[in-house]
């Protein structure tokens, strides 16, 4: 790590940051690669290594980062309210998924690469920010649904986080694919990331 104040070398983290991020919108994870980064910058490749080891490590800050402004939205769910019904529960889970979008992109697509190709104190760094969301998930069960025990809970937990790594591709569906689908005649019915988010929500909170 060059040396540096910690302020200027956050800045120059979230310079990086955000030009992968710039490019993710319009490009394939595979064909970012750190070069391609540093012509979004004002680093030279060389440098960028100083902050991150791997292209991965890169996309792992964004995904921690789109995980922690989850959390916010969590939280500000709690503390809003006095209480809730289950159904306002998994509406609100579904609307706070619904502004996410980059967060189930990421969720979906190579977060095993993210994860095995990035320091251990990178990638304790996002399980902080991972653990924050399932214990303000949990909070939320803990405030508003009395009736759920401990065991309730966790098993709505680890229904409900394993199933929203999957949402994105069946809720975001290319031209090709589609055409795809239907010479394979595969009968295909479009969901919104709310839709789709509430009615599993919906259905783990009944039990």
């Amino acid at each position: 790590m060059p040396k540096g104040s910690p302020e200027l070398t956050n800045a120059r983290r979230e310079e990086i940051i955000s030009a992968c991020k710039t490019l993710y919108k319009d490009m394939s994870f595979k064909e970012i690669t750190i070069m391609k980064i540093a012509e979004y910058t004002t680093f030279s490749r060389a440098s960028i290594y100083n902050y991150f080891e791997t292209k991965e490590e890169i996309f792992l800050s964004i995904l921690q980062k789109e995980y922690e402004l989850w959390n916010a939205d969590l939280k500000s769910l709690t503390a809003g309210r006095d209480s809730m019904t289950k159904d306002e529960i998994a509406k609100a889970l579904a609307s706070s998924l619904e502004k996410r979008r980059l967060l189930l992109k990421l969720m979906s697509m190579n977060h095993y690469d993210m994860e095995e190709n990035s320091r251990e104190e990178r990638l304790c760094e996002f399980k902080v920010a991972y653990g924050e969301s399932l214990k303000a998930v949990d909070g939320l069960l803990r405030k508003f649904c009395a009736d759920m025990d401990e065991k309730a809970r966790r098993d709505f937990l680890y229904s409900f986080f394993p199933f929203i790594y999957g949402i994105y591709p069946y809720t975001v569906v290319t031209e090709k694919q589609k055409r795809a689908m239907e010479r394979a005649k595969v009968d295909f019915t479009f969901y919104s990331i709310y839709d789709i988010a509430y009615t599993c929500a919906r259905k783990l909170l009944e039990g």
